[in-house]
């Protein structure tokens, strides 16, 4: 089929490709997780630890506070005001109590991205944790090959396939 939509287009004929990345040996992939994990390391050792995220919680909810009590003394002012007066502190009440919803959500959401980041965290622990076993069990000799694999290009993949289909009508 390939060779037909080739003579059809006037394409030269495909190659098959030859350039197959040679797999590396396991022992240079761990002597290069090892480096990375070594990198790591040092990288954590030079940052400062993270401080101060219960003073900003602190912070949001006093800051959260003291909007919602002055929404609430501009409110009772706007109910003794003269209606003229009152829209307007109204207003600046309203904003107000946005003010303290965004304290709230501000302080919600770090909560929920240093979730997420530790949900994270756990998770490359866990694939570390895998990897060091599959390589524990190559390095014993209980690992076991199941199957093998070969890299082919888009048409070879194509000829095989219609030679197979082929050789059913042949056999039918």
């Amino acid at each position: 089929m390939t060779r037909k939509l080739e003579s059809l287009f006037d394409l030269p004929p495909s190659t098959p490709v030859e350039d197959e990345p040679t797999p590396q040996p396991a022992e240079d992939l761990r002597s290069q997780l090892q480096t990375l994990d070594d990198n790591i390391d040092k990288i954590d050792a030079a940052l400062p630890g993270v401080r101060g995220l219960e003073a900003n919680d602190k912070e949001m909810d006093g800051l959260a506070d003291l909007a919602k009590s002055s929404y609430n003394d501009l409110m009772d002012l706007g109910m003794q005001v003269d209606s003229r007066f009152a829209s307007e502190i109204f207003s600046v009440a309203s904003n107000m109590l946005g003010h303290a919803i965004t304290a709230k959500t501000a302080k919600m959401d770090k909560k929920l991205k240093m979730i997420d980041l530790q949900l994270k965290k756990m998770r490359l622990d866990q694939q570390q944790a895998i990897i060091d076993s599959k390589a524990a069990d190559a390095g014993n000799g209980e690992g076991m090959q199941t199957a093998q694999g070969m890299v082919l290009s888009r048409n070879d993949l194509l000829d095989r396939l219609l030679a197979s289909k082929d050789q059913k009508d042949k056999k039918e």
